[in-house]
């Protein structure tokens, strides 16, 4: 209801006489008349004054791009048409394997899901100090490494701080930058993905960005950073994250160890790809000493699910199992890159991931490659990225998967 103005209404007073009575009463009606219409004025004024919900946004928000991920299998399976099980899925670079036994017996006996997690994950941090030989109070584990990358943005970014990236690799980095109001200083990597050490060191000095975001091996090519320039960009004033997503399946000792020397190092690890838990989200970080404090203070109190942290736990007991399945597809991997070298079209590039990029060739359209493959059931993965738009994406899966792949892309010559 809008405000009614009764400014310059006449005053009056209420006699014992008839006379004035029924002049009241008119004056009252006549009173009651305006405050309806004045009413209804401002009722169909009012949405002009409505204040939209949007505006409560950060305005660096309204302009954010939703992240585009992975399509799930049912949301595949309803688009093609097809049985989840008839679906050969390479695009998302999953373990195919699954995690141990151990962890579906695990979760079948979960005694208190009702309760909530321990914040400090504490049974799980103790069982990856001896998994990688680094003490737990330098370990934080989170809801997929996912979220300890926007952690660290949210403990060490002030808006308009800047970070490095270095395309093409994992675009969480730039997705989360964004959500954290930082600005991004892109410094391509070389033909070969290598990294441009010398730029980073000048942009380094110029630019006085905060922090990097480095993979290793990269995603999506593969490809390790070399001890060499990872040690040039430690010295650098500039706080370095390593992502070790995929440090499995390259034969490199991961660099976990070295947070207790460098105070501007951090790296990240993941249970998504070496036990087979992407769906119960759990990853892991090494920190110094002098920065986990304030990520223990930051962080969601129970961020770990009870689930995630019992399959987890699960999984490191069964390391045979862990080390088996990443010897299958790393076997699998060099397989596929074989075979990937015979089809006339494609350029795959040496990997010490779980993935192989190809570059698409012979006038043959990736994106195209893409969606015909997608119909007949098989799914990699294309990128709409200036780097990388010539490219596709395939995760190594089981031998009966790359068999399905190489007859599909046998139709194409």
């Amino acid at each position: 209801m809008g405000v009614i103005n009764v400014q310059g209404a006449p005053s009056f007073s209420i006699h014992s006489s008839e006379s004035n009575l029924r002049k009241s009463r008119a004056l009252r009606k006549s009173i009651s008349r305006v405050y309806c219409l004045q009413s209804s004025s401002a009722a169909v004024d009012e949405p002009k004054n409505i204040t939209m919900g949007d505006s409560f946004i950060r305005p660096h928000l309204r302009q954010l791009a939703a992240y585009q991920p992975i399509l799930p299998f049912e949301v595949l399976s309803a688009q093609l048409g097809r049985k989840p099980e008839d679906i050969v899925k390479l695009d998302a670079n999953e373990n195919p394997y699954g995690p141990p036994p151990e962890v579906f017996e695990a979760l079948g006996n979960m005694k208190f899901p009702y309760v909530y997690p321990d914040p400090q994950s504490r049974r799980l941090r103790g069982a990856l100090a001896q998994d990688s030989g680094l003490e737990p109070e330098y370990i934080l584990v989170g809801c997929g490494a996912d979220e300890l990358i926007d952690l660290i943005m949210r403990c060490v970014l002030d808006p308009g701080e800047k970070i490095i990236d270095c395309p093409p690799t994992f675009s969480m980095y730039v997705f989360d930058a964004a959500v954290n109001a930082a600005g991004v200083i892109k410094v391509p990597r070389n033909p070969d993905f290598s990294l441009n050490v010398d730029r980073i060191a000048e942009v380094v000095e110029l630019e006085k960005p905060k922090c990097i975001f480095l993979t290793s091996p990269n995603n999506p090519d593969g490809s390790v950073i070399s001890e060499d320039d990872l040690l040039k960009i430690l010295k650098m004033p500039i706080l370095v994250v390593l992502d070790e997503a995929y440090i499995e399946f390259s034969g490199i000792e991961s660099r976990m160890k070295w947070v207790k020397k460098y105070e501007n190092l951090i790296v990240l690890r993941t249970f998504s790809k070496r036990a087979g838990l992407a769906g119960l989200r759990v990853g892991y970080g090494a920190f110094p000493l002098s920065i986990i404090e304030y990520l223990w203070r930051a962080k969601q109190p129970y961020n770990v699910s009870v689930a995630g942290e019992v399959a987890a736990l699960a999984a490191l007991s069964n390391g045979k199992y862990l080390e088996d399945v990443r010897d299958a597809l790393v076997r699998e991997r060099e397989r596929l890159f074989g075979l990937l070298k015979e089809v006339p079209f494609l350029n795959p590039y040496p990997s010490h991931s779980n993935f192989i990029l190809c570059e698409v060739t012979s006038g043959m359209d990736a994106k195209k490659l893409k969606e015909d493959l997608a119909k007949m059931g098989v799914m990699v993965r294309h990128y709409n990225s200036k780097e990388l738009k010539g490219y596709v994406r395939v995760s190594a899966g089981k031998p009966e998967h790359t068999d399905v792949l190489m007859d599909c892309l046998k139709q194409f010559y």
